[in-house]
C-alpha cells in the first residue's frame, strides 16, 4: 500500500518531480541531491534488522503530514513558487510512510525521513548575502595583506583591476553540499547533540570563510601574476583541490570528538515500539483519506483557474507629455527581461531637456511556471548578461529602486513595479502573497511587471522626472494602452 501510494503521488504530480529531478541533473549547485536517493537508500538498508523486530501498523498521525504536505504544494502552486511545491511532494511521501508503517516504524526511519529534505532544490535566495560576505572578507584580508582597495556593493578594485565577486563566487554551492555532508556525519559519527550542533555550525561558517580566502588569494594573485594568470588558479587550483582540503580540515577537526562506534545501531528497536502504543487504524481507511487528500489541492487549483482566465489585450508604451520615442544609443547594452509574457511592451523615450529613459511592460493573463512577473531573472537585471547588480537605492513610490552596472563601468538605475490583484508594490514578498491570494479565492488573475530604467550620471533624476511628468506609476499605469480598465 506505501509502494502503491508513493507511486500514485508521483504520476499524479509528475510535473514537480521532473522538475526536482532536471534541476539537480542541470543545475551544478545542487547536483549533491543526485546521490541523496542512493544515501537515504543506505540508510534504511542500514536499519534492515532493527526494523525486522517492529510491528508495522496503520496510523493516522501520518495524515497529519500528508495533508501539511498538501497545503504546502497548494500555496506553491497558488504562488508560483516551485520550492512550496516540491516540498510539498516530499512532506507527502513522508506523510505516506507514517500513515501506512505507523510511528514506529517512522521512529526507526527519523533520520532518513528528515534526510530526505535534501531532496528539495534550497538555498539560492541566500546567493546575494554570501557575495557581500565573501565581499568584505576579501576587503579585509586585502587590508591586512596591504593591497589597496575599493569597494563597492559586490565589486572590488584595486591597482590589478576590477573584480566582481560574482553569483558563481559567492560560495553557496559549496555550502548547500557541506550542509548536506555534515548533516549525514554527524548523524553518522556523534550521539551528543551537542557535538552535533557544533560540527555542523563548522560546516556552515568554515566554508563561508574559506570562500572568502579564495576570493581574496585570486585578486592577490592578480596583483602579482596578472589576472588571466588569477582566473586560471582559481578555477583548477581553488576549482578542484581548495574546498576538498575544506572537506578534509573539517572533517579532521571533528574526527577526534567523534563519539560513535560504526558497530552501534542505528536506534533501538524496543524504545521505538514502546515509543506508540496506540491501536492501530484500519489500513483502508487511512489509504482512503491519504488520496483524498493528495488530490483535492490540484482539484482546487484547476476549479480557480477555470474561474480566471484573463483575456490578452494589446499593449503599447503610454503617451508622455513632453517625451517622444528615441532612437539614441545605449551606452552598453541593456533590456528588461519578463520571459513568458503574454504581451510585453519596450522602448525609449526623451525628454525636450534630454533626459532617457528605458521603459518596458510585462502582461501576464495568468502567471504559472515560467511565466511569472516575480522571478529569478525578471525585470531589469536580466540573467547571463554582463549586468549585474551592485546595491539597492532610495525607493521609489510603491515600488523599489536598485543600481547595477556593466563593463566600463556603465551604471544603471533602476526602477521597477510589480501589479498583482490590481495592487502595485515593489516586494517580492508582497507580490507573491496577492498572486496566491487571487490564485487561491479568485479574482482577477492578470498580473503586470513594470520598468524604468535611466544610466549614467543623471540616471535617478530621468527616472523621478519620467514619474512626475507622468503623474506617478498609478497615471502611468492608467496611460497605458492594454492596461487601463
Amino acid at each position: 500500500m506505501l509502494g502503491g501510494f508513493s507511486l500514485f503521488l508521483l504520476l499524479l504530480f509528475h510535473a514537480d518531480a521532473i522538475a526536482m529531478a532536471t534541476i539537480w541533473w542541470t543545475s551544478s549547485t545542487f547536483s549533491h541531491c543526485l546521490v541523496v536517493p542512493p544515501i537515504l537508500g543506505w540508510l534504511v538498508w542500514q536499519r534492515r534488522r532493527e526494523l525486522a523486530l517492529l510491528v508495522p501498523a496503520s496510523s493516522f498521525w501520518g495524515l497529519g503530514i500528508v495533508g501539511a504536505g498538501g497545503l504546502a504544494w497548494l500555496l506553491g502552486d497558488a504562488a508560483s513558487v516551485s520550492f512550496g511545491r516540491q516540498l510539498g511532494l516530499v512532506l507527502m511521501l513522508q506523510g505516506g510512510v507514517v500513515a501506512f508503517l505507523g510511528l514506529s516504524v517512522a521512529r526507526g526511519l527519523l533520520f532518513p525521513l528528515a534526510y530526505a529534505f535534501f531532496l528539495v532544490p534550497f538555498g539560492e535566495q541566500f546567493v546575494p548575502a554570501l557575495q557581500g560576505v565573501t565581499a568584505e572578507l576579501s576587503m579585509l584580508l586585502l587590508g591586512l595583506s596591504g593591497v589597496p582597495a575599493h569597494i563597492e556593493g559586490v565589486f572590488i578594485t584595486t591597482p590589478a583591476g576590477y573584480f566582481e565577486v560574482a553569483e558563481a563566487c559567492s560560495g553557496i554551492k559549496f555550502l548547500i553540499a557541506m550542509i548536506a555532508l555534515g548533516t549525514l556525519a554527524a548523524n553518522l559519527c556523534f550521539r551528543s547533540w551537542t557535538r552535533r550542533i557544533a560540527f555542523l555550525a563548522a560546516c556552515v561558517i568554515v566554508p563561508i570563510i574559506a570562500n572568502g580566502i579564495r576570493a581574496f588569494g585570486t585578486i592577490y594573485i592578480a596583483e602579482g601574476a596578472g589576472i588571466a594568470f588569477a582566473e586560471s588558479v582559481d578555477h583548477v587550483v581553488y576549482g578542484w583541490f581548495f574546498f576538498a582540503l575544506v572537506i578534509a580540515l573539517v572533517l579532521a577537526l571533528g574526527w577526534r570528538f567523534f563519539d560513535r562506534s560504526p558497530e552501534d545501531r542505528a536506534f533501538d528497536p524496543a524504545a521505538a515500539q514502546r515509543w506508540y502504543r496506540g491501536k492501530a487504524q484500519n489500513r483502508w481507511v487511512a489509504a482512503a483519506l491519504a488520496v483524498a487528500l493528495v488530490v483535492l489541492p490540484p482539484l482546487w487549483m484547476s476549479a480557480t483557474a477555470a474561474a480566471g482566465r484573463a483575456e490578452i489585450p494589446a499593449l503599447a508604451l503610454p503617451v508622455i507629455a513632453g517625451w517622444q520615442r528615441s532612437d539614441t544609443a545605449m551606452q552598453y547594452p541593456w533590456q528588461a527581461r519578463y520571459a513568458g509574457a503574454d504581451r510585453i511592451a519596450a522602448g525609449r523615450l526623451s525628454n525636450t531637456d534630454g533626459a532617457t529613459v528605458d521603459l518596458a511592460v510585462g502582461f501576464y493573463a495568468d502567471q504559472r511556471d515560467g511565466r511569472e512577473v516575480i522571478g529569478f531573472g525578471q525585470g531589469g537585471l536580466p540573467p547571463e548578461s554582463d549586468w549585474s547588480w551592485v546595491s539597492d537605492s532610495r525607493a521609489v513610490p510603491s515600488g523599489r529602486a536598485y543600481r547595477i552596472t556593466a563593463p566600463g563601468p556603465v551604471v544603471r538605475e533602476v526602477a521597477q513595479y510589480a501589479i498583482v490583484g490590481g495592487a502595485i508594490t515593489g516586494s517580492d514578498s508582497r507580490a507573491k502573497l496577492a498572486t496566491m491570494r487571487v490564485r487561491l479565492l479568485g479574482g482577477d488573475r492578470r498580473a503586470v511587471g513594470i520598468v524604468i530604467s535611466a544610466e549614467g550620471d543623471g540616471a535617478r533624476a530621468a527616472i523621478d522626472a519620467f514619474l512626475a511628468d507622468a503623474g506617478g506609476i498609478e497615471q502611468l499605469v492608467d496611460r497605458t494602452p492594454g492596461l487601463a480598465d
